[in-house]
């Protein structure tokens, strides 16, 4: 007998919100079983132990898909857990041990996410970090509609200072997992040259570059998605 059909995980990252899957949902249809995590985005090692957590409630096998930061999230809660199947990556950082999201976002040329940001501080410590409102359609979805880009800026989830600073501890999972990439060519805030290192890096089983897309593609392009997580069920078996 096959193994059951794996649960497909998103992970949404900074400046997002779990809503924002909600095109490639659709385009994934009734045949798939998908979570959409409400991911904290405080710090990468307890997003990924939350991460763990919601994946010990589903029980059973899954496909980790990360957006952006939570590429970060996914790489880590997947480590040494069995239950994962594959990794997809969608316009998101896959780290290499000790590499965080600034540092991999600054790899190469060309993020112009710097300057839209404001910040302010928390009572936990530290600051939080969230796009300009003014700066949000330009800088982070520039290819959908002005009325989408304006309620996708009002409902964006901030980040943590330390999140965005955090460092993959460990191995990184794509080491031992297939992977897949679909990344946009116009991205703003993760440079496509990064994209490409990253995708080439893990030796990924399928990359695919999406002409013209923002770095809100799950949004933007939500069929580009769903086939590539498409691709990865099936490429595991599922």
């Amino acid at each position: 007998m096959s193994d059951p059909q794996p649960t497909i995980v998103l992970v949404h990252g900074a400046f997002a919100e779990s809503a924002s899957w909600n095109g490639v949902i659709d385009h994934l249809g009734a045949a798939y079983n998908v979570v959409a995590l409400a991911n904290p985005l405080r710090s990468v090692a307890s997003d990924a132990a939350y991460l763990r957590d919601v994946m010990g409630g589903i029980g059973g096998l899954v496909i980790l898909v990360g957006h952006s930061y939570g590429g970060m999230v996914i790489t880590q809660a997947a480590a040494g857990d069995p239950s994962v199947r594959a990794l997809v990556y969608v316009n998101a950082l896959a780290p290499d041990t000790g590499d965080s999201a600034l540092s991999l976002s600054a790899k190469f040329p060309g993020s112009t996410l710097a300057d839209t940001l404001v910040q302010y501080p928390v009572s936990s410590g530290g600051n939080e970090v969230a796009i300009g409102q003014d700066g949000y359609h330009a800088q982070f979805a520039a290819d959908v509609s002005n009325d989408v880009a304006a309620l996708m800026a009002r409902t964006q989830r901030p980040v943590t200072e330390q999140a965005l600073n955090d460092g993959l501890t460990g191995d990184p999972a794509w080491r031992s997992l297939p992977s897949w990439f679909v990344f946009g060519e116009a991205d703003k805030n993760i440079p496509v040259a990064a994209h490409r290192f990253m995708a080439e890096r893990a030796a990924a089983r399928g990359q695919r570059e999406v002409a013209g897309a923002s770095h809100a593609m799950a949004v933007s392009q939500p069929s580009e998605v769903a086939e590539t997580i498409i691709e990865a069920v099936r490429g595991v078996g599922g």
